[in-house]
């Protein structure tokens, strides 16, 4: 073909001269570009200058999105909700697609309450709404379901309900039969010892008389220990070791007390007299001890040691006991006029008075002599008190008095 649309034959192409060979389309084609002339008039928009900078950046808003035309055709006309302003052509930018309101989702007007779907009239979002008559607190019906309290329930220690107030039935009847039980025990036992002719006064009754007998059924050394430990029984609590130098021979009270002390005993009678005498570890002190077996009963012995508190007969210098002086021993100068501190004790539930009476054990003599109850005061004064005369008469006695209650009522399997 020619370059002026004619072919070989001589005849006139149909073909538009495009600038590619008419073997374009073929498997082995290669891609020609078009040719231009002078003068042609394709060629003439390419030598055209460039646009202004008010043609390239148009002021009109651009039309992009879905509001753009397509295929070639006309622009579309944006649509836009009921009365919302139309767009102008100063915007630059495109607005976003506006989304419609469901009905459902809009509240009624004047109210925060949700508007039921029943309550939105079939016509336009514009039109009024009216409230719905079950919202309002003035509603003639009662829209609300009534509330009513039950009995209150508790649980158990298996989690399980149970009535407040009210005790299982388990727990009733074990306390039945533990309340049966008890008031049959208590029953057996009044009944048993009212067989057995046993009570408590007869028990009481049985140690006040073995302990009378104390004095011939249990031996000297266990009334009277060869060795006594006083723990805490000196001054400022210091520890004290007595020792016994000698027994008295077990009698009669004939002689052994002053004329006016032994008229005070008189009223409960003398059955035995047991007596021992110590010293101290330093053999400085000497200290007598007695056992006065009464024959009195336990009204007597109460009487006496009453008589003893009230009238305090235990601290009168003239009512002091009289010590034993053993020959040959460190006590053998320990007589009447050593007499420095002293102490009397009358038992209520045995039939016994307690006493003791210290000294020096180098035979001074002493004119004033003081009861242990004031001697062991803090801030005594006096000479016994100081040099602890009265912490010998009280320890040792209370320490007599306490190994004489350990066999109270302990039967003896061999009497003397």
């Amino acid at each position: 073909m020619g370059r002026d649309g004619r072919d070989g034959r001589g005849g006139t192409s149909t073909a538009p001269d495009d600038g590619r060979d008419a073997d374009a389309t073929g498997p082995g084609a290669r891609t020609r570009y078009p040719r231009f002339r002078l003068g042609d008039p394709r060629s003439a928009g390419a030598a055209a200058p460039p646009p202004s900078a008010s043609a390239r950046f148009p002021d009109a808003a651009p039309t992009v999105g879905r509001d753009a035309p397509r295929g070639g055709g006309a622009a579309q006309a944006p649509s836009h909700r009921p009365g919302a302003p139309a767009q102008t052509p100063t915007e630059t930018t495109a607005r976003l697609r506006p989304v419609p309101a469901a009905p459902e989702a809009e509240t009624a007007a004047g109210t925060d309450v949700p508007t039921p779907r029943a309550a939105v009239p079939p016509s336009g979002p514009a039109a009024p709404r009216t409230p719905d008559p079950a919202l309002s607190w003035s509603t003639p019906y009662e829209a609300r379901p009534r509330v009513s309290f039950a009995e209150p329930e508790g649980y158990d220690g298996l989690a399980r309900p149970r009535p407040l107030g009210g005790r299982p039935r388990p727990q009733a009847v074990a306390a039945a039969v533990c309340l049966v039980l008890g008031v049959g025990l208590l029953t057996g036992a009044v009944t048993g010892s009212w067989l057995a002719g046993d009570s408590g006064d007869d028990g009481a009754r049985s140690a006040y008389t073995a302990a009378g007998d104390l004095w011939h059924s249990v031996p000297v050394d266990q009334l009277f220990p060869p060795t006594v430990q006083g723990k805490g029984a000196g001054p400022g609590g210091a520890d004290r070791t007595w020792t016994r130098v000698a027994v008295a021979p077990d009698g009669d009270c004939a002689g052994a007390f002053d004329r006016l002390l032994a008229k005070v005993l008189d009223p409960v009678g003398c059955s035995r007299l047991l007596r021992a005498t110590y010293t101290d570890a330093t053999q400085s002190h000497v200290t007598t001890v007695g056992l006065l077996f009464t024959k009195a009963d336990a009204a007597a012995m109460t009487a006496l040691a009453d008589r003893f508190e009230k009238q305090g007969l235990g601290r009168r210098e003239d009512l002091m006991p009289l010590p034993y002086a053993a020959k040959d021993t460190v006590a053998e100068g320990f007589g009447a006029p050593q007499r420095a501190s002293w102490t009397v004790s009358v038992l209520t539930d045995a039939p016994v008075v307690v006493y003791a009476v210290s000294g020096w054990a180098d035979g001074r003599t002493v004119d004033e002599p003081e009861p242990a109850e004031e001697a062991i005061e803090s801030g005594a004064a006096s000479a016994p008190a100081q040099a602890g005369l009265g912490h010998e008469a009280q320890g040792l006695a209370d320490r007599v008095e306490r190994a004489l209650r350990r066999h109270v009522g302990a039967p003896t399997e061999h009497p003397s």
